[in-house]
């Protein structure tokens, strides 16, 4: 798996990592999402680097002008709820691209064991497409590799490229081993720990309560 870690380099995504993570300007719902968009636009400009292009002929008012356009066709996929304000910050970007949604959640069996529960998925046929998964966390990677099984039953991707704000490396190291050797993981940073709950540390919290509000726990 090649691995993009975005924070190694100073940008803006790091203020905004930096902000999702802050335990005072997390409590802004709003901005929370916010900038969980425009982290998922910050990754899918960075991803639009490794797409394939074409030579194309524009007419503008005054002439014709010769530039480059993605060949690719793109599906971009989310793990719900979680991955919704990823999943817009990247079609802000890839406006064209078609959307496939998965559910995929923690079932918790005790206290610190669980296991990945998938009852929904809808999803275009991906033969020969570009596969965009999103989800803002990549903690253990479970939940990455559950979803990607259950969309290996709709075709069979040219390129799959994950996206994630933040992860833990145990987790990236889980589907390194699982995933194709050409798997792509655009991540903004990266923490080294997962405490007995895989969760990460420091990590953020729960993405999808923090963006939506907290649920009930199964």
């Amino acid at each position: 798996m090649h691995i993009h870690k975005l924070s190694e380099e100073n940008s803006i995504l790091n203020a905004f990592i930096a902000e999702i993570r802050d335990v005072n300007i997390q409590k802004d719902r709003m901005r929370f999402r916010r900038n969980l968009e425009r982290i998922g636009e910050v990754l899918a400009y960075e991803l639009s680097k490794k797409l394939h292009y074409s030579s194309k002929e524009i007419k503008t008012p005054l002439g014709i002008k010769q530039t480059h356009a993605i060949d690719d066709t793109l599906v971009v996929c989310s793990i719900l709820r979680a991955g919704l304000p990823l999943h817009q910050g990247i079609l802000n970007y890839f406006d064209w691209a078609d959307c496939s949604f998965i559910s995929a959640y923690r079932y918790h069996t005790s206290e610190t064991d669980f296991e990945i529960i998938v009852e929904y998925l809808a999803s275009q046929d991906l033969d020969n497409k570009v596969l965009i998964l999103a989800d803002p966390m990549l903690a253990t990677g479970q939940s990455m590799l559950a979803t990607y099984e259950a969309l290996s039953k709709v075709g069979l991707p040219k390129e799959i490229h994950l996206v994630s704000a933040i992860g833990a490396q145990a987790g990236i190291d889980f589907l390194n081993k699982r995933l194709p050797d050409d798997t792509q993981l655009w991540i903004g940073d990266i923490d080294n720990t997962l405490n007995d709950k895989g969760y990460i540390i420091p990590g953020l919290g729960d993405a999808g309560d923090l963006a939506f509000g907290e649920k009930l726990q199964k």
